[in-house]
C-alpha cells in the first residue's frame, strides 16, 4: 500500500546519509532519504564509508550483505564506526545486520553488530507469506506505520539499553540502541517517509 509522506522534513543541518549499495533495496531507500531531507550517496567501499554522516543497511538477503561486505573489505570498518557512534538505520535483512547475536544464522554468516538483541531471521514466514500490517511506532508521529513485512524477521529478545519501537502479533518488530535504529519492516517500500524523517532526525542531531 503507498501512503503519502505527511508534512516537510524538519529543517536543520545538511546532512549525508549513506545506503551500504552491495544487495537489497538500495534505490528505495535512496528516495526516501531524499524525500526526508538528506543528501544521499550509495556506499560500498571504507573511504565512502567514512565520508557520511550516517548510514542505512537495506532490506535484501542478509547472508549476501554479510559475504559482500566481507569482500568489499567493509565488515570492520562498518563496526567500527557502529562502535564509534555513527547512526545507523537498518531494515528488514539491515535488522538482522545491526543484532549482535542471530539465533539460527547460516554457516559462515556474521553481523556488523551494534544493537544488544537476539534476532530470528525469516521468522514470520517464507515470501509467499509476505504481507502488510499497520504498525504503531514510539516517537513517529501521525497514526501507524504501513509495514511491509518480507520474509521478515523479529527480534527474540532484547537487553537493558535497548528500546522497544514497536511490537506485531506479540513479537518486537522496531528498536532503537543510541544512534541505531531498527525495523523487521519496509517503510521505504511505502511512500510514507516517517520512519526516515526519524533517522534523519538522529543523524542531524549527533556530532
Amino acid at each position: 500500500m503507498s501512503r503519502p509522506a505527511t508534512g516537510r522534513p524538519a529543517a536543520g543541518r545538511p546532512v549525508t546519509v549513506g545506503v551500504l549499495a552491495l544487495q537489497g533495496d538500495v534505490r528505495e531507500h535512496l528516495a526516501a532519504l531524499a524525500a526526508a531531507g538528506a543528501g544521499t550517496v550509495q556506499v560500498r567501499r571504507p573511504e565512502e564509508l567514512a565520508a557520511v554522516d550516517g548510514l542505512v543497511i537495506p532490506g535484501g538477503e542478509s547472508t549476501t550483505i554479510s559475504k559482500l561486505a566481507a569482500l568489499f573489505g567493509l565488515t570492520e570498518p562498518l563496526r567500527a564506526a557502529i562502535r564509534g557512534g555513527l547512526p545507523v538505520y537498518g531494515s528488514c535483512a539491515g535488522l538482522i545486520m545491526l543484532a549482535d547475536k542471530i539465533l539460527d544464522p547460516r554457516s559462515g554468516q556474521e553481523t556488523f553488530g551494534g544493537i544488544d538483541m537476539i534476532v530470528r531471521r525469516n521468522a514470520f514466514g517464507r515470501q509467499n507469506e509476505s504481507f502488510e500490517a499497520a504498525v504503531d511506532v514510539s516517537g513517529v508521529d501521525g497514526g501507524p506505520v504501513q509495514g511491509v513485512f518480507i520474509r521478515a524477521p523479529w527480534v527474540e529478545s532484547v537487553g537493558a539499553d535497548v528500546e522497544v519501537l514497536a511490537e506485531h502479533g506479540g513479537h518486537i518488530v522496531a528498536v532503537r540502541q543510541g544512534q541505531a535504529l531498527a525495523t523487521a519492516f519496509h517503510p521505504e517500500l511505502t511512500g510514507d517517509h516517517r520512519v526516515h524523517e526519524l533517522f534523519v532526525a538522529t543523524v542531524r542531531s549527533t556530532g
